[in-house]
């Protein structure tokens, strides 16, 4: 049985930097972005907020529809974060 799989977007504030990912595990993701454990974009730029995300019924889909949204324009996904949570809290307590 697959496991489900979600795209999500994490921002270091309103408006800010965000980032597009996909995994298979949104909590345990969301903890290494947030606590730095991970190199990379999200680390340099501190994106440690989870804005938006999207749960698909396996990850083969979460990451086709990721590269689907990683070729919108900035504008697309700031409307997808702003349909989901307008003022732009952190979801990830929703997670726990």
């Amino acid at each position: 049985m697959d496991q489900p799989g979600y795209v999500y977007i994490m921002a270091n504030k309103r408006n800010g930097t965000i980032y597009l990912g996909a995994t298979s595990q949104l909590q345990q993701r969301c903890f290494q972005h947030r606590n730095g454990l991970i190199d990379g974009f999200t680390k340099q730029y501190g994106c440690k907020i989870l804005v938006w995300y999207q749960r698909f019924e396996n990850l083969h889909d979460a990451r086709r529809r990721e590269v689907q949204m990683k070729s919108w324009k900035r504008l697309w996904k700031l409307h997808e974060i702003e349909k989901m949570k307008p003022d732009w809290a952190d979801l990830y307590e929703s997670l726990v």
